[in-house]
């Protein structure tokens, strides 16, 4: 049963998630609230590996999740399912966009996704920084101080032009190394 749920809401988010990777973020945002799969710390992880390793941002997340749902199985069934409407509906574009590009309607309905997809995206950053920036300890919600202050220095030498040269790679693995520092 865990198979054909991972199944549907995969799918489910592939369909509905136009954007990208990020898109996806409110609608897992949403399973950590109807399944016990992953909590919504887990997914702030989730979003910092998949940002970290190769590949498309949902297709990491949805491998993930899947695998913490249901181990390997699951992983590739939300795998599979996260793709599966995007194949069928590029294979139809495909097939009509020749006929349509020039449509007036088309044009008005991509026009209108953009922004509904900018406030997708931006939903999610706002949930992001409350689990990162906002902590609660004894009952007591404040703001994370460290949180704040290493996204601060990092944004400040991210505006010095010999460091904005620097690999991507290079300020993951520096992340990587304050995270475990702060954590111990």
């Amino acid at each position: 049963m865990i198979y054909l749920t991972l199944a549907f809401e995969f799918f489910k988010i592939g369909l509905f998630s136009v954007g990208g990777g990020m898109a996806t973020l409110p609608f897992l945002m949403d399973l950590t609230a109807k399944y016990d799969w992953f909590t919504a710390s887990e997914l702030a992880n989730m979003v910092a590996i998949s940002e970290s390793t190769p590949g498309p941002v949902g297709i990491n997340m949805a491998t993930y999740a899947g695998y913490q749902a249901a181990g390997i199985p699951g992983a590739l069934i939300a795998t599979l399912s996260l793709t599966a409407p995007a194949l069928v509906i590029i294979v139809l574009i495909a097939r009509f966009l020749e006929n349509f590009s020039e449509n007036p309607t088309v044009k008005a309905v991509f026009y209108g996704i953009r922004p509904t997809v900018a406030a997708l995206i931006g939903y999610a950053v706002w949930e992001l920084l409350q689990i990162t920036m906002v902590c609660t300890t004894d009952g007591q919600t404040r703001l994370n101080l460290i949180s704040i202050t290493v996204c601060l220095i990092a944004f400040i030498f991210m505006q010095i032009k010999p460091l904005k040269k620097l690999h991507p790679l290079v300020w993951i693995i520096m992340g990587a190394i304050i995270g475990i520092l702060f954590q111990m």
